[in-house]
C-alpha cells in the first residue's frame, strides 16, 4: 500500500460519478442539482459535471496536479451539500435529508485533508486545514450512525443473509462501530486505528453490498450511484489514515 494510495481511490470515485452522468446522460446521481439542470441548461450542467468530475479525478492521480483537482471536487461536493439544505429546512424531520447532506460533506473533506496532505507552503495551515477536514469527517460519521439507527430495518436489509449470525446483529454492529470511529474521530485519539477500521469496513460494504447488487441489477442507476458514494467515503477514511500515518502529521508526503 503506497502511503497516499486513498487519494487515487477517491480521484477512481470522482471518475466513476463523472461516467454515471455521461452515461445515464442526467444528474440524477445528485437530486439536488435536478434544479439546476432543467431545461434548456440540462446538457450543459450534464457536461459540465461530467468533465469536472473525470478531470478531476484523473488529476488526483498526479502529485502536480492533485491539489487544483482537490479544489474542482472539493467545490462540487460541497456545492451539492449545499444544495441538500433546502430539502432539510422543508423536512427537518426526515432524517434521510440530513444523511444526503452529511454524505457530501463527508466527500467534500477528503477533498481538503488530500490538498493539505499536498502542502508545500506552511506546514502549521496544512496542519490545521487537515485538522479542520478530519473534525468534520468526523461530525459525518456520527450522522451515518444516527441514520442506520434511525432507519435500522432498512440497513438490516442491505446484510446479505447468508453472513451469520444474521441481518439485524450486522446492522447494529454496524452502526455501533460507525459511533465509535467517529468518537475516535473527532476527538483525535485513536484516529489512524479508527481511520484504518472504518475503511477496512466501507470496502467490505462495497464487496459484500454493492458490488453483488451491480451483478444482480447492472442497469440500475440506484446501485451505480451508491456504490460510487460508498467508494468515495471509503476513500476519505482511506486519505484520512495516510495523512495521520505520517512521521510528522503537518508534513506533505515526500514526492516521488
Amino acid at each position: 500500500m503506497t502511503r497516499d494510495f486513498g487519494r487515487h481511490v477517491y480521484g477512481a470515485a470522482a471518475v466513476i460519478y463523472g461516467a454515471l452522468a455521461l452515461y445515464w446522460h442526467d444528474v440524477d446521481t445528485w437530486p439536488q442539482l435536478a434544479a439546476l439542470a432543467k431545461a434548456p441548461y440540462r446538457e450543459s450542467v450534464v457536461y459540465i459535471v461530467a468533465a469536472a468530475l473525470i478531470a478531476g479525478g484523473i488529476a488526483m492521480r498526479w502529485r502536480r496536479t492533485a491539489q487544483i483537482a482537490a479544489v474542482v471536487l472539493g467545490v462540487f461536493y460541497l456545492l451539492v451539500s449545499v444544495l441538500c439544505i433546502p430539502g432539510i429546512v422543508a423536512a427537518p424531520l426526515i432524517y434521510n435529508n440530513w444523511g444526503n447532506f452529511f454524505e457530501q460533506v463527508s466527500i467534500a473533506s477528503g477533498a481538503l485533508i488530500a490538498y493539505a496532505s499536498l502542502a508545500s507552503g506552511s506546514l502549521r495551515s496544512a496542519a490545521r486545514a487537515a485538522g479542520i477536514g478530519r473534525i468534520c469527517f468526523g461530525i459525518c460519521v456520527i450522522s451515518f450512525a444516527l441514520e442506520q439507527a434511525f432507519y435500522l430495518d432498512a440497513t438490516a436489509g442491505f446484510v446479505p443473509k447468508w453472513i451469520p449470525p444474521g441481518q439485524m446483529f450486522w446492522a447494529i454492529a454496524t452502526t455501533i462501530a460507525f459511533a465509535l470511529a467517529a468518537i475516535a474521530i473527532v476527538s483525535g485519539r485513536q484516529a489512524l486505528l479508527a481511520s484504518r477500521l472504518l475503511t477496512a469496513m466501507l470496502v467490505l460494504f462495497g464487496l459484500l453490498v454493492w458490488l453483488p447488487a451491480l451483478f444482480a441489477s447492472p442497469h440500475s442507476h440506484f446501485n451505480w450511484a451508491e456504490s460510487a458514494e460508498n467508494l468515495a467515503i471509503a476513500a476519505v477514511a482511506w486519505i484520512l489514515g495516510d495523512y495521520l500515518r505520517l512521521p510528522d502529521r503537518t508534513m506533505a508526503p515526500r514526492r516521488r
